[in-house]
């Protein structure tokens, strides 16, 4: 029996609704249990609109997403952005404190099944080479490095089953970005969870290191090199630009 995937996008399509011009064109993707992928490609390719049709964060112009087989609905939207996470790369950080920010999803709707576990929160933080005490440090006082780290904790302690990563390091020192790094390793590693990744990056060496699956992005066409493609993706073929 075929594992059926944590979630699966069928031709989903995106234009701009000002200028009707193709943002993404139609494609198909799969991700399971294991998977790390990451995409790359040039500014405006549409890498970031992908990701957030992913997350269900932007209405899809057409075709659909399936999460554990089934199509998401308007009842399983919520839940299904919870364990599909879209993590920006540069994510609103809250007045307060790391813990102050880390508490703040527990307050929503969404979250009042779960509780907030200050020791795995320090956990995260060890794990991304900070110490016991950075849950104590001033939002105002943090590098950029460290408020996406904390940003990476707020998402990880709520067990998504999917990491979607907009380009996290960007604008980060080489320390920061390798603490980053492996926080999302050691997080896809632990456990028996079903656990995968989508990285956006920039940088090839990066791309390498934090997936086994390269796909390329390139004026609204996701492609993957023909001797890795897999059965779960489907190419997109395409000549219109995202510009």
């Amino acid at each position: 029996m075929t594992d059926i995937p944590i979630v699966e996008a069928f031709d989903i399509c995106r234009r701009d609704a000002q200028r009707g011009n193709v943002l993404l064109q139609p494609t198909s993707l799969a991700l399971s249990a294991g998977d790390r992928v990451a995409v790359t490609g040039p500014s405006g390719s549409g890498k970031s609109v992908f990701l957030r049709m992913l997350a269900l964060l932007d209405p899809l112009d057409a075709g659909h997403i399936e999460w554990h087989g089934k199509p998401v609905s308007r009842a399983t939207i919520t839940r299904y952005r919870r364990n599909i996470a879209y993590i920006r790369q540069r994510p609103a950080i809250l007045d307060g404190t790391v813990e102050d920010n880390l508490r703040y999803p527990y307050t929503l709707g969404a979250y009042r099944d779960v509780r907030f576990d200050r020791d795995r929160a320090i956990s995260f933080a060890v794990q991304a080479g900070r110490g016991h005490d950075f849950l104590d440090r001033l939002a105002s006082e943090l590098s950029g490095g460290e408020a996406q780290i904390t940003a990476l904790i707020r998402v990880l302690q709520l067990a998504p089953e999917v990491l979607l990563l907009d380009e996290p390091t960007a604008s980060l020192d080489p320390e920061s970005s390798h603490a980053i790094e492996a926080l999302v390793q050691t997080w896809l590693a632990s456990g028996d969870a079903q656990r995968a990744s989508v990285w956006v990056s920039h940088d090839p060496a990066q791309a390498k290191r934090v997936s086994d699956r390269h796909l390329t992005m390139r004026a609204g066409v996701l492609s993957e090199p023909a001797a890795s493609a897999g059965p779960s993706a489907t190419h997109s073929e395409a000549r219109e630009d995202t510009r």
